[in-house]
């Protein structure tokens, strides 16, 4: 089955719109993985903050082991699920970081103690104390006061560009419905999955 006509940005915004109103918390909560040089996987929780025909947009500390995994090996894939809808959504493909005028607009959207967390914290290193973070925390408020806060160097996005993308719907007796967009130059081809 082939369509160049097929969107499955379209189909993925819809689906997101569905879910923001069926799911009770964080509908953009996708599990992000990526991999070292040399394969070796990891995968967390992130929030998605943008998606578009170019990609699907998150942010994080670059010095974190998922920062520093995306500089070393630009590869990565997104699964959301939303169980309320029995739907999920699977992403594979590259990445790339968002340019420096969409992380700071994406960082000056943020919640003041949202900014200052981000100066605060060593993301994914060892923490000697919660008091530490707490006493990094107070003195980031300190130093900026009411001030603006500018978004730290070390703070940015990445955008994954997909390769891939399989909407995946439960059905009974698990005879899913599976599709698969596979980027095909400009456009896409899709083919349906055995469940």
């Amino acid at each position: 089955m082939s369509s160049s006509a097929a969107d499955p940005i379209a189909r993925f915004e819809a689906w997101m719109a569905e879910a923001t109103k069926a799911e009770p918390n964080d509908p953009n909560a996708v599990c992000l993985a990526t991999a070292t040089k040399e394969g070796i996987p990891s995968a967390r929780m992130v929030l998605l903050k943008g998606v578009d025909a170019r990609g699907f947009v998150f942010y994080t500390n670059l010095e974190s082991r998922k920062g520093q995994e995306l500089a070393a090996n630009p590869n990565a894939a997104l699964c959301f699920h939303w169980k309320s809808l029995h739907r999920s959504v699977r992403v594979e493909g590259g990445v790339e970081p968002v340019t420096a005028a969409e992380a700071d607009a994406y960082y000056a959207s943020r919640a003041r103690g949202s900014r200052i967390g981000a100066w605060a914290s060593k993301q994914s290193r060892p923490l000697e104390s919660r008091y530490a973070l707490e006493k990094a925390v107070a003195e980031y408020t300190l130093k900026f006061g009411l001030g603006e806060i500018p978004r730290p160097e070390f703070w940015s996005g990445f955008r994954l560009i997909p390769r891939r993308i399989e909407f995946w719907q439960d059905m009974q007796f698990r005879l899913h419905d599976r599709q698969v967009f596979h980027r095909e130059g400009e456009g896409w081809r899709v083919e349906a999955l055995y469940p």
